[in-house]
């Protein structure tokens, strides 16, 4: 009997003892996962503290003044509401700025990403002479949107612009293109287009180098001409970047302000008149920031609403490897 409780009380104690180490164990694992994430976030800190001070915060505030009208200085004077949204879909000239902004990402995005794909394809060869063009397409990402759109004033010029002397060699009459309802949203969108270039062409070479020469090599021992090639062989591999490509074209057309405010400040007759711009002209110019930022919230709907339907529907024709 003695001996039944001594062996009892030995094994209580090695129960004890292993339950003790358990707890010693467990412990230094939370602690050492607060310091990881006591290291994580203190990295992370600067970004959410940007975050927070340039997206978080101004969003807020958005949502806010949406809900409110303001003075003519800018300060809060009552709560209305829903008032402000009703007020901008009833607005013939907010409507107006939907359809101009839907026209612009029309006429640039498809003409930008098949004028990039088309150029990134003529220059994926390794011909000599090849990294010249590869340079000079990648150019226009280097120069920022003003420098640009200052540029293209001259170009667009009536008088002294490069594009209506051209048109006057060939006997074609001078075309308005920045004073005319019917030129100005094409000429912007014309610019736009060649100042997306730049990065559109490099997104596109990177996938195209991505793709294996064996694919290319095994297609060409099949008797596969170059057309046959790109449109089985790299238009499918190429798929993710082209989706990656058109989600952030749809985003910065639906985002465009600087090249509309230096060409046509929104005109001639609102012919330009886009989204950002019509915000900017809101709460910038007539001082209206309830308004101005129902619009803003409109628009992140709009742009959300977008991005995922492409994510639900045409994400399932990307071929991913």
């Amino acid at each position: 009997m003695g001996e039944l409780n001594k062996s009892m009380g030995l094994g209580t104690r090695s129960q004890q003892q292993t339950s003790s180490k358990a707890r010693i164990r467990t412990g230094s694992l939370k602690i050492q996962r607060l310091r990881e994430n006591a290291l994580a976030y203190t990295f992370l800190a600067p970004s959410l503290i940007l975050f927070a001070v340039f997206m978080f915060y101004p969003m807020i505030k958005s949502v806010y003044l949406s809900l409110h009208s303001t003075d003519p200085a800018g300060n809060v004077a009552a709560y209305v509401g829903l008032d402000n949204f009703t007020t901008l879909f009833s607005s013939g000239l907010f409507l107006q700025g939907i359809k101009v902004t839907l026209l612009f990402a029309l006429l640039t995005v498809p003409v930008g990403i098949l004028l990039a794909l088309v150029l990134a394809a003529l220059t994926h060869s390794k011909l000599r002479g090849m990294r010249i063009f590869q340079f000079a397409f990648s150019l226009p990402m280097v120069l920022s949107v003003g420098s640009s759109a200052v540029i293209w004033k001259f170009l667009f010029h009536p008088t002294l612009g490069m594009f209506n002397y051209v048109l006057s060699l060939l006997h074609i009459n001078p075309v308005p293109w920045l004073t005319s309802p019917d030129w100005a949203l094409f000429s912007v969108a014309m610019m736009t287009i060649w100042m997306n270039l730049g990065f559109n062409y490099i997104i596109l070479s990177s996938g195209l180098q991505g793709i294996p020469d064996d694919m290319y090599e095994s297609a060409k021992m099949d008797g596969a001409g170059p057309l046959v090639t790109f449109w089985r062989i790299s238009m499918p591999l190429l798929s993710p970047t082209i989706f990656f490509v058109t989600v952030v074209s749809i985003i910065g057309a639906f985002q465009s302000f600087a090249q509309i405010n230096i060409l046509t400040k929104g005109g001639p007759v609102n012919s330009t008149n886009v989204f950002v711009y019509s915000i900017y002209q809101e709460a910038f110019v007539n001082f209206r920031f309830g308004t101005g930022s129902a619009q803003a919230i409109v628009l992140f709907a709009v742009i959300l609403l977008l991005t995922m339907i492409q994510f639900k529907w045409v994400e399932r024709k990307v071929h991913y490897q």
